[in-house]
């Protein structure tokens, strides 16, 4: 589990609305902080109205001050100033979970635009999980920038049945434990209308054949949910869960909302799919349906036998 939380952060409102939610897991979850200001070579001045924090003297005091204000006492916080300027946020970010003691859980913000405040999908929030072997928390701000209350009770789960994803759940299950909350587990199966690309094109030449085979899908996919379930309710894990047939950005939508989710976690495959993983655009659109934050955990593709 999460023992060591990196938050980047530029200076602006919208990069402290990862705060709350860095604080509220070091609390449940004892762990440690750092807290992060990558220093961009030719920023600009103000970005979103705000100045940027461009002096390594002034930024570590920036650090310091938000340690104290937003952390309670008792919390092990530290800061880390990358004073030398770096075209590449995003690399210098990932560069720094090695540098900094290994932190097993970066913490972003995910909108705005110009440095450390460019998260949006695509750029840096992409690049940094990229790396492949950090689970990044995304933090959606309201739409003034500020700070979201963070929670963890109801947790939702989208699988596929791939093994090499069980890594979410694992994590999903421990982040439940700790704060007291349920895991929630959704499966998705397609029909034949919501297939897309090359499997839509299959479709519509065996409509029946396809029609079937979505069906084998879907009781296959029963059966997993049961077995997950079963090993979570063992273990003494309060947990639902449930198959949906359709679009699955719509489907997982329209149950985050039903449930009143309020984490959702995906497993991703980290640098082998992420192209694969971003076009197909899942989290890029849940992001603008939904306002839930994202974990996203990056997972090593389990290579076939030969």
């Amino acid at each position: 589990m999460f023992k060591h939380l990196l938050v980047p952060l530029d200076g602006s409102q919208l990069a402290e609305a990862a705060l709350p939610a860095a604080v509220q897991l070091a609390e449940m979850l004892e762990a440690e902080v750092t807290l992060l200001h990558v220093i961009e070579r030719d920023a600009p001045e103000a970005v979103h109205g705000e100045r940027h924090l461009t002096d390594p003297a002034e930024a570590n005091a920036y650090l310091q001050e938000s340690a104290h204000r937003a952390f309670p006492p008792g919390l092990y916080v530290t800061t880390h100033i990358h004073a030398s300027g770096v075209d590449d946020v995003a690399r210098s970010i990932t560069e720094h979970v090695d540098e900094l003691g290994a932190p097993d859980l970066i913490v972003l913000s995910t909108h705005g635009s110009g440095g450390l405040q460019e998260m949006l999908f695509g750029s840096i929030a992409q690049r940094v999980v990229a790396k492949g072997d950090t689970p990044v928390l995304l933090i959606q701000p309201r739409a003034d920038n500020s700070a979201r209350p963070f929670g963890c009770t109801q947790i939702l789960v989208p699988l596929d049945g791939n093994p090499d994803h069980e890594e979410g759940i694992c994590i999903a299950a421990e982040i439940a434990a700790a704060c007291g909350g349920e895991v929630y587990l959704l499966q998705v199966v397609p029909t034949v209308e919501t297939l897309s690309g090359d499997r839509a094109a299959t479709a519509r030449l065996l409509p029946g054949a396809t029609s079937a085979l979505l069906n084998i899908m879907q009781a296959e996919a029963e059966s997993y949910l049961r077995g997950q379930c079963k090993v979570l309710a063992e273990s003494g894990q309060p947990v639902r869960g449930e198959i949906r047939r359709g679009d699955p950005v719509k489907a997982i939508v329209e149950v985050a909302e039903r449930i009143g989710a309020d984490l959702i976690v995906l497993s991703t495959h980290g640098r082998s799919r992420m192209d694969a993983f971003w076009s197909g655009s899942v989290t890029p659109r849940l992001a603008t349906a939904l306002d839930v934050p994202m974990l996203l955990v990056p997972v090593e593709e389990s290579q076939p036998e030969r």
